[in-house]
């Protein structure tokens, strides 16, 4: 894959200088285009030591606004960093829509170093290209313009390269005893970064190898091939639009029509008595407590999801939760519509931003499964990005169950026809008239579109590693009880 870069490529200084100034106003025209564009852009510079990465990235906040680039360099993560999925990094620094992002380094750098090292086997760098391959595809599919440039150096040609840096006492501090004993292992590395190259350059994310040997060639390649395709990108028509749906609800099916769901196995009738529910929520917050101590020493974080119909009670279950827990140790996440900020990411950005570090009880009430309920059943995302959120949200989970939190789904079930006396019953106490709103009528007159969406969640997210938890809640004691409790029992069984 790397003879394509070994040609030996220059540019004349003339000719650079004569076209550096018209790329530069072409970036700078095609950058203020992209400010209005529904899509970020997102580079990725990666490359042999001493390729002149650096350079590049100094240079392209030279040729383009660097006000409205956000650049990033990632070396060995942080201890941060360290105590959150490897992802993490990643997602929190992506760039907004109508922004370029440059990553200095990527997700492909440990894989890359640690097969070198032979600290892992092939099997595993498969699983980090799997997993690398899919989070690329999860960006474009949202949009993402992702640009992938790797700076092929030949063996003679970085060995020049490192000694001219030494030679020079104001660059000779940019050569370690690190960057030769990677040299050293030249062999080994470019057999593996071929290999990594070829299995990840994608249809949608192919990989830009360009020869550093010539410095004013490698620039000009770079930032030709970056105006090029931004210029192609802003000129394709994009997507049309989600909207509110504007059908009317379904009409109520007639005897013997209904599909059954898999909430229709719940026994609803499952009650507690008020004595017992007295007797049995402080011993189980008192277990909790303890529980939740033990995973702190031991740096053993949980994640817990809440989902269910509108006055299921996930709020109050949420409270006795968080009754047995010390404030200092949890916080409590309330899901709405997204802000302005956060629809300019990915739906999944601003949960990963969430993630807690290690010891910490981080609780969704509600979560990403609103792309594939309230979006999907609403129409605030078109049928081709519901239906692929289950494999990203599968992808997701799977990264905080392989990270080690304790990782929990509860869906809280209720029948339509208590769901009405609850509705009722806010309407008339005044202390708890703020809970029901004109959009809860709404969900209710849509109930069978989404029990279908629900059904549909429940059956492509319940995996092995993140089971969905389904809790009757008819009666609200009987709810409260069964999550403390499983909650406890996955504590339990986690440590």
């Amino acid at each position: 894959m790397f003879e394509a870069a070994e040609l030996g490529r220059k540019i004349p200084r003339e000719e650079y200088e004569r076209e550096v100034p018209r790329l530069r106003t072409a970036l700078l025209q095609a950058q203020e285009r992209l400010k209005s564009a529904p899509f970020p852009v997102l580079i990725l510079v990666n490359g042999a030591d001493g390729a002149g990465k650096g350079e590049i990235v100094n240079l392209l906040h030279e040729w383009m606004d660097p006000r409205f680039l956000l650049t990033y360099a990632f070396d060995r993560p942080s201890p941060e960093e360290a105590e959150r999925p490897e992802f993490w990094r990643f997602w929190r620094a992506l760039p907004p829509k109508g922004r370029i992002g440059i990553f200095f380094g990527s997700w492909y750098t440990r894989p890359i170093l640690q097969r070198a090292y032979g600290e892992i086997k092939r099997r595993r760098l498969e699983e980090d290209l799997e997993r690398i391959r899919s989070f690329e595809k999860t960006l474009v599919d949202d949009g993402a313009l992702l640009l992938k440039f790797w700076f092929h150096l030949r063996r003679k040609d970085q060995k020049r390269r490192l000694e001219e840096l030494e030679s020079d006492p104001a660059t000779r501090w940019r050569v370690t005893k690190l960057d030769w004993k990677h040299f050293r292992m030249y062999d080994r590395f470019r057999t593996i970064c071929e290999d990594v190259l070829r299995r990840t350059s994608t249809g949608e994310a192919p990989w830009h190898v360009v020869e550093a040997r010539d410095r004013r060639w490698q620039a000009l390649t770079v930032g030709r091939t970056i105006l090029d395709l931004l210029e192609r990108r802003l000129a394709a028509p994009p997507p049309p639009p989600a909207g509110p749906r504007r059908d009317p609800p379904r009409p109520p099916a007639r005897p013997g029509e209904r599909v059954v769901s898999i909430l229709d196995r719940l026994d609803l009738s499952r009650k507690v008595p008020p004595a017992k529910y007295e007797e049995e929520l402080p011993r189980l917050q008192g277990r909790l407590n303890r529980l939740v101590r033990r995973a702190k020493e031991h740096g053993r974080s949980a994640v817990l999801v809440f989902e269910g119909w509108d006055a299921a009670g996930k709020g109050g279950a949420i409270r006795r939760i968080a009754a047995a827990l010390d404030a200092r140790d949890y916080r409590v996440v309330s899901v709405a519509a997204p802000t302005e900020e956060e629809r300019a990411q990915h739906y999944l950005w601003r949960f990963w931003r969430h993630l807690p570090g290690a010891g910490r009880v981080l609780v969704f009430d509600r979560s990403w499964y609103g792309r594939v309920l309230v979006e999907r059943v609403e129409g605030f995302a078109r049928p081709e990005e519901w239906r692929r959120a289950y494999a990203e949200i599968n992808d997701f989970e799977d990264q905080l169950v392989r990270h080690g939190y304790v990782f929990l789904k509860f869906f809280l079930h209720l029948s339509p026809r208590e769901q009405l006396r609850r509705f009722r019953e806010r309407e008339s106490v005044p202390w708890k008239r703020f809970k029901i709103t004109p959009e809860d009528w709404r969900n209710r007159a849509r109930w069978d579109d989404y029990e279908e969406a629900v059904n549909e969640m429940i059956e492509r997210t319940s995996t092995p590693g993140a089971p969905w938890t389904l809790v009757e809640s008819e009666d609200k004691r009987h709810a409260r009880l069964k999550i403390l409790r499983t909650f406890c029992e996955k504590l339990e069984e986690e440590l």
